[in-house]
């Protein structure tokens, strides 16, 4: 850093300060020191800053599926706006295993990192533990319900996206339709969504849909094996909801193969809105969840945690909803 800052022309804080908050030094200098590290080759210490400020410069996001796009995106989202505050994400993956959950968080408070960020509400009692010994900011993603969070938390509730789809069949005159998903003993949050849509029916006067699971993680054949099996054990079968969009790929394609008319025999929806989702044959109707909005929301109560102007408790819960999007699948 010494070096830079005299190639820079400045003093070594200034240097500092700009890989701290880059934003926060004049133009000129921040060009002049941008292009002496280029020409240095020099890469900021983060375990010797961390030390000096008892604290680092990371935000640890632990997602359960580095496969699922849904995370992806918000990640994405995040990373972006932490950038503007010099905060870099170290990502890990649970694999829905809560034991694997908690090692990850033993891991990530060892670098005193600058937040923790998990997905959904559950978690195991010595992962609440760590947390709560730590005193590190915890925001919870992905998910709101009667829970409480551990911190703070932006996301939405599942049931209610579970319900949104059971109540557009029905206002569709559908009344014997099925939920089909994958994993449901560990994505807690797809389960969720499948609770939601039958409770749904049930509140509609409506034959209870049934759930059908498949153990592996959800892709397009998962769900094609899904039709198939649901459409065996169900006679007079109208409309099926997906636990996500490649659940939903896999049935529209079964469709095709057995010669299902999709919506007029079989109305689809799915969850997500991934980006095949509008030009697929027909295009899939699907409930959006605005996975991008959640990575920026949580990246501003990160940003208030960081520079001292955490929200009030009744602010740091945030509902990002949910949004049908109607298309020719249902």
């Amino acid at each position: 850093m010494m070096d830079v800052a005299r190639t820079a022309g400045v003093s070594p804080s200034t240097v500092s300060l700009y890989l701290r908050r880059p934003e926060a030094v004049s133009p000129a200098a921040g060009q002049e020191i941008a292009q002496a590290i280029e020409a240095l080759g020099y890469v900021p210490n983060l375990v010797a800053g961390g030390l000096a400020a008892a604290g680092s410069r990371v935000v640890s996001v632990i997602v359960p599926s580095i496969r699922n796009a849904f995370f992806a995106e918000t990640v994405a989202a995040m990373q972006t706006e932490l950038a503007r505050d010099g905060l870099q994400v170290m990502l890990g993956h649970s694999e829905y295993s809560d034991t694997d959950e908690e090692a990850l968080i033993r891991t990530a408070l060892a670098w005193a990192p600058a937040a923790i960020v998990l997905t959904g509400l559950e978690h195991s009692k010595g992962a609440r533990k760590l947390l709560a010994a730590g005193g590190t900011p915890v925001v919870e993603m992905w998910e709101l319900g009667e829970q409480a969070p551990i911190d703070m938390a932006v996301g939405f509730s599942h049931t209610a996206v579970g319900a949104t789809a059971a109540r557009h069949f029905a206002q569709q005159g559908k009344r014997h339709f099925a939920f089909l998903g994958a994993r449901l003993a560990q994505d807690r949050r797809a389960a969720a969504r499948a609770e939601g849509f039958v409770a749904e029916a049930r509140r509609l006067g409506l034959p209870e849909p049934p759930v059908l699971n498949h153990p592996a993680p959800a892709t397009a054949e998962a769900g094609a094996q899904l039709l198939g099996r649901v459409q065996a054990s169900l006679p007079g079968l109208e409309a099926v909801a997906c636990s996500n969009d490649l659940i939903a790929l896999g049935v529209l394609f079964e469709c095709q193969r057995r010669g299902i008319a999709v919506p007029a025999d079989l109305a689809v929806i799915g969850f997500g809105d991934l980006s095949f989702s509008s030009t697929s044959n027909p295009p899939l109707t699907t409930i959006r969840p605005s996975g991008d909005l959640i990575g920026r929301e949580v990246a501003r109560l990160i940003h208030a945690c960081v520079h001292g102007t955490r929200p009030p408790p009744g602010a740091c819960i945030v509902d990002t909803g949910h949004l049908l999007v109607e298309r020719k699948s249902g």
